[in-house]
């Protein structure tokens, strides 16, 4: 086997069951929480009784808002400002609800018994007397006259109205739509995605009287970040609270931020001076777990009568949910922008988002987080730009393509492409996809009666850098000659193979044996600056990090060589894992020279890396039965530039389940509601469907790397690479075979009624 393959070094211990997941945390003499939720989506609380409750066999403490108030609890989550709009609306998320619930799932009453079983016994007992309230449920419907207020503040329900481009005034913006030749229009619905994580959420909360310090056990994306928003909530300076996180059983960025269970938790904890668990249910984390998408995009692209484009224009409505959470704003707006106009050379770009409230769980970031409605807009309006002018559909884009020597290529949106050949991906993809033989498996499809579609989708997202990532080098002691060195990391791994990645960068770096090295993290005592596994920003900033941290560590190696070999430091030099004085046979290895000078070497670094831009074409083949509409996804292809590749195991496997991902919002998932009672429909795995492994076909994933320009690596993101192109290329093939556009997903009943003009 080619070295590089290697399996993941992760591998067997998961694979083997040695793994340890929150689940396997215990504390001593733990307890048990239940919540109680609200069963409407919009309500006035008239009053809580408790006392039944308190009286059941095992209940310790009932805990409502009041509780937590006097203790000092603040709202849940603080939402980063986007300047460039109106003045946002941010009210405060309670951890427990106060006079109001908005949303079917809001967290009301902590009940905390001995055992699980008499926690969920007396949490039936409360009583809440509630004043059901008109709800809305649909973004679009809550921003029309006369739709129900989820907040007084929020006029229409926009929280926030921001159009930043173009800057000032639209009037040559808008003559340039007059005068085109061609104008393409679309309006396209990114359907709200439910997360479902393999692993359900869950914490594990106590603390500790002696030192007046909070613990919190829970799955993370880095357990450093989740102590800032947990401390941040219950009052307290971050160093009198601890995260732990250990194996994640996945996170796509819904683990990223604080919850309104923790603080919850914590508290009583403090109350009991006991441990106090929580785990959530499937059918609970389908009404608590933050959501995603839920957007209205209508897009216009003007072209000159050679097929040229000159202008993007594009208005969004999207769902923020009940509340703001820390990045859903954030996510609607900059991050959606910031991936224009893509693969494309187009000079002007027009943007005007409404981030909304609604009656639904809060929405927050999930694998691409507003990337991929990004390129879906931007690629359907090529598609449809493609049928106004009859040009081909590969040509029209070949035509708009950003050349390799416009590179560095500064958009309308301020962001600097430092690299790519997108000419070049294209071309790379077609071949591999055998886009030359496509007529003829069109052809053998056709014979049996049914209709395949061929879809493209050039994409480009941008993979944030900032803020900077920490990464720390340390030789803990051990016996002579088993001396290891310590990679401490503070962005915690849920399945990216962080282990074997940074494991074999820096042996080969240090050109050492990679059994000599461990990494670790996933405790925020650690002090390892983090913002987390978050906008496959790992490699570039953790990367950048280790980089400089490997570098000091020389330098400070060879002082220490220099006065133990009793040489001047300008003679030292360092190979193959050894100190020597240059010319002769004296020296000294590096794990020696740790045991000789203990901590003297452990050295840590920050690196803040500028953003990347990951790009790719991606190439799907779909087959309908005109009868049923059932669509499957026969062939799927993707070449991708993520700048250097350090591990092809891990980029290989990013792409592959980032495309997964896809797939399912393309054709299968929709966390619906009913918007007459604000009653998540698609609660259950009954009606929310997920892709299964006979949904998707062998993934053909190749790379054409272009090296990135603004970090010492060379590497760009690749973790929601597949994810961001996947769905243009999933619904284009739709389009194709069906003859007609179709909404997302494209279940069988949609396309069937889609080609009957239903």
């Amino acid at each position: 086997m080619n070295a590089s393959f290697r399996p993941r070094d992760e591998d067997p211990r998961l694979l083997t069951g040695a793994g340890r997941f929150f689940d396997d945390t215990r504390g001593a003499d733990e307890a048990f929480g239940v919540f109680v939720r609200s069963p409407h989506a919009a309500a006035v609380i008239r009053g809580i009784d408790t006392e039944a409750a308190h009286a059941a066999p095992g209940v310790l403490a009932v805990l409502t808002a009041a509780e937590l108030d006097a203790a000092g609890v603040r709202g849940v989550a603080q939402a980063i400002p986007v300047p460039g709009g109106s003045e946002m609306v941010t009210p405060v998320r309670p951890s427990l609800a106060h006079d109001r619930v908005r949303h079917v799932g809001d967290a009301v009453v902590l009940v905390v018994a001995e055992t699980e079983h008499q926690a969920r016994d007396a949490a039936e007992r409360v009583v809440i007397d509630y004043e059901p309230l008109d709800s809305v449920t649909d973004v679009t419907r809550a921003v029309s006259a006369g739709a129900p207020l989820v907040y007084d503040e929020a006029s229409g329900n926009v929280a926030l109205d921001w159009r930043p481009y173009p800057a000032g005034d639209r009037t040559e913006f808008d003559n340039i739509f007059a005068a085109a030749a061609h104008v393409a229009r679309v309006r396209l619905i990114n359907q709200r995605i439910v997360m479902a994580p393999m692993e359900p959420r869950g914490a594990l909360a106590e603390y500790d009287a002696v030192a007046d310090r909070f613990i919190l056990h829970t799955a993370s994306q880095s357990a450093h970040a989740m102590r800032v928003h947990v401390a941040w909530s219950l009052g307290v300076p971050a160093g009198k609270v601890r995260v732990i996180s250990n194996d994640v059983g996945g996170a796509f960025g819904m683990r990223t931020a604080n919850y309104p269970e923790y603080p919850a938790l914590l508290i009583a904890a403090r109350m009991l001076g006991r441990g106090i668990r929580w785990v959530s249910t499937r059918a609970e984390g389908f009404l608590s777990d933050n959501q995603a998408r839920d957007t209205v995009i209508e897009g216009a692209l003007a072209l000159d009568a050679n097929g040229k484009f000159l202008a993007l224009d594009i208005e969004e409505i999207a769902a923020l949910g009940a509340y703001q959470t820390s990045h859903g704003a954030f996510i609607a707006t900059a991050n959606f922008a910031r991936c224009l106009p893509c693969m494309y050379d187009i000079p002007h770009i027009g943007t005007r988002i409404r981030c909304v409230f609604t009656n639904t769980v809060p929405t927050g970031p999930y694998r691409g987080a507003g990337r991929p409605e990004a390129n879906y807009c931007v690629e359907r309006l090529v598609d449809a730009a493609a049928h106004l002018t009859g040009l081909d559909r590969i040509e029209i884009r070949r035509r708009n393509l950003i050349s390799a020597d416009q590179m560095p290529y500064k958009t309308p949106v301020g962001t600097v492409y430092d690299s790519g050949d997108f000419a070049a991906v294209m071309d790379a993809a077609l071949t591999h996809a055998d886009v030359a033989g496509y007529a003829a498996r069109k052809a053998r499809t056709e014979a049996t009666g049914k209709h395949r579609g061929l879809g493209v989708s050039c994409f480009l997202e941008i993979a944030g850098g900032q803020p900077g990532e920490g990464a720390g080098l340390s030789f803990p002691g051990g016996r002579a000659g088993e001396t290891k060195l310590r990679v401490g990391i503070g962005m915690q791994a849920s399945g990216q193979g962080h282990v074997t990645l940074w494991r074999r960068m820096v042996a080969d770096r240090l050109e050492v044996p990679d059994v000599r090295i461990e990494v670790v993290h996933g405790d925020s005592d650690a002090e390892v600056p983090s913002a987390g596994a978050v906008a496959s920003r790992g490699t570039m900033s953790v990367g950048g990090a280790l980089v400089r941290a490997i570098d000091t560590l020389l330098e400070k190696g060879k002082r220490a060589a220099a006065h133990v070999l009793e040489a001047a430091e300008a003679d030292i030099v360092y190979k193959a894992g050894v100190f020597e004085i240059a010319g002769t046979d004296r020296r000294i290895g590096l794990f020696d020279l740790a045991e000789r000078v203990g901590a003297d070497l452990d050295t840590n670094a920050v690196y803040d890396a500028p953003p990347s831009f990951p790009n790719g074409v991606h190439i799907a083949e779909v087959e309908i039965d005109p009868d049923t509409g059932a669509t499957k996804l026969a062939a799927y292809t993707c070449v991708d530039d993520c700048g250097l590749v350090l591990q092809p195991v891990l980029v290989e496997g990013q792409v592959q389940g980032g495309v997964a991902q896809g797939v399912g919002q393309a054709l299968l998932e929709h966390g619906f509601y009913d918007d007459a009672g604000g009653q998540l429909t698609a609660g259950t795995f009954m009606d929310y469907a997920m892709p299964r492994a006979d949904d998707l076909p062998d993934i053909i994933s190749q790379m054409h790397p272009v090296l990135c320009r603004t970090n010492p690596l060379g590497v760009k993101g690749v973790g929601e690479a597949g994810t961001t192109a996947s769905l243009a290329a999933v619904m284009s093939a739709v389009e194709d075979a069906a003859g007609i556009a179709v909404d997302m997903p494209a279940t069988a009943e949609r396309v069937w009624r889609a080609m009957r003009g239903g």
